[in-house]
């Protein structure tokens, strides 16, 4: 079930970068043919831009495809190496919490106070909080599931599994 919500969400994401191209398009379009533009672009680039980036969390994390530096842990013995990996993991779940427990009160606050962009279209803030918090919490929930399984590997003595997909991918 989580891999199909990842899937929903880097699909999402995918839309959102199309959403972007042709918003700056459009937008760039008007102005030199039109002398106009698209109302509160700057605006929707902004929240698509959040969706573009935060929503494929998950499925990078769950691919172990995030930047790492490796030319000192490589040298390392691999229980040490593995050790490493689970220690990121941990602090990885660490630094969300404050981004989730923020986000949170944001979309909260979004949702109560009925904030809005002043614009010609009055755009809501909400849709944009609630993105980032959706985005951030499954890419908790895929390292915690990573951090468990990493960890029970390790136990067994097995090597750490290149994706939390394992050979399905």
């Amino acid at each position: 079930m989580l891999r199909r919500i990842e899937k929903l969400l880097l699909d999402l994401a995918v839309i959102s970068v199309i959403g972007l191209g042709g918003l700056i398009t459009t937008t760039v379009l008007m102005r030199v043919f039109l002398n106009s533009g698209v109302p509160d672009a700057i605006v929707m680039v902004r929240e698509l831009m959040v969706a573009a980036i935060v929503l494929p969390l998950a499925v990078t994390t769950a691919q172990r495809a995030h930047i790492a530096v490796e030319f000192v842990s490589n040298r390392l013995p691999e229980n040490a190496q593995k050790a490493l990996v689970v220690l990121g993991s941990v602090f990885g779940l660490l630094a969300l919490a404050p981004l989730i427990y923020a986000g949170w009160r944001e979309v909260v606050h979004a949702m109560t106070s009925g904030g809005f962009y002043f614009g010609e279209l009055m755009l809501p803030k909400w849709p944009g909080r609630v993105i980032f918090l959706v985005g951030i919490s499954f890419c908790w929930l895929r390292l915690l599931l990573m951090v468990i399984a990493d960890v029970g590997a390790m136990r067994r003595g097995e090597a750490l599994s290149e994706t939390a997909y394992g050979s399905e991918g």
